[in-house]
């Protein structure tokens, strides 16, 4: 997809999720148990949440999506945040 090295750790394409609502439970309750008030459980909490929504068959996301949208947010946090010029 990209020159950028970054991209060779995200995670293979070809594999699949199928629903499954015990593990999408699970993951939305360990979510919702690690989110405290620190900026990092809130982002962990939020990478889980969206994990989870790999084994929802009314959410349309893939792996390399979630990797990149973490990816992101490390990149913003790295630089202090978003900055409006």
């Amino acid at each position: 997809m990209s020159d950028d090295p970054d991209w060779q750790l995200s995670p293979d394409s070809d594999e699949e999720f199928p629903p499954d609502p015990e593990r999408r439970a699970l993951l939305r309750e360990v979510a919702e148990d690690v989110r405290g008030d620190s900026s990092e459980s809130k982002q962990l909490s939020a990478v889980l949440y969206r994990v989870s929504d790999l084994y929802d068959p009314e959410e349309d996301t893939s792996p390399e999506e979630i990797y990149l949208n973490v990816r992101r947010i490390m990149q913003i946090k790295e630089r202090g945040g978003l900055r409006r010029e």
